[in-house]
């Protein structure tokens, strides 16, 4: 089963880096497999809320079903996506950095491929870290400028 996690500090803090986490209609900005991230459900986002996540990988294009299954304001936010090849669960953990004024974020991505997609296991194992990687590079980035331009 693919899973890889990173964490970085980020100079923001929690609330911001939250904030951009909790808002889905941000995540193209810093997922860059993600064309659109929708909150089906409608409303505020919290445990059991339904999303649809688009994506386009290289010439493929995909939508997963998915909910929120855990949610702590300015600290947990865990979405879980389903398809007819694979079960995502997406972690991010945030906690205070070392200063009042940074944050300690863990972003986690564990893949349980099924099915046909037993045979990219493989792939994706080697592809996770780099776009894990990323996902993090782009959230500091946006967390980082947001907060200085505050």
């Amino acid at each position: 089963m693919p899973d890889h996690s990173r964490t970085e500090v980020v100079d923001a803090p929690p609330a911001t880096v939250f904030a951009i986490l909790d808002d889905v209609t941000r995540a193209p900005e810093w997922l860059k497999r993600c064309t659109q991230l929708d909150n089906v459900t409608g409303g505020p986002t919290a445990v059991g809320t339904r999303l649809r996540y688009h994506y386009k990988d290289g010439g493929r294009t995909g939508v997963m079903d998915g909910e929120v299954v855990a949610r702590e304001q300015d600290r947990t936010l865990t979405n879980h996506f389903v398809d007819k090849m694979m079960e995502v669960t997406v972690d991010f953990d945030v906690q205070p950095g070392p200063s009042a004024s940074q944050t300690r974020l863990t972003h986690t991505i564990t893949i349980r491929t099924k099915g046909f997609g037993k045979a990219l296991t493989p792939l994706i194992n080697r592809q996770l870290p780099a776009q894990t990687e990323s996902a993090m590079t782009e959230l500091k980035r946006l967390a980082e400028s947001e907060a200085t331009s505050a």
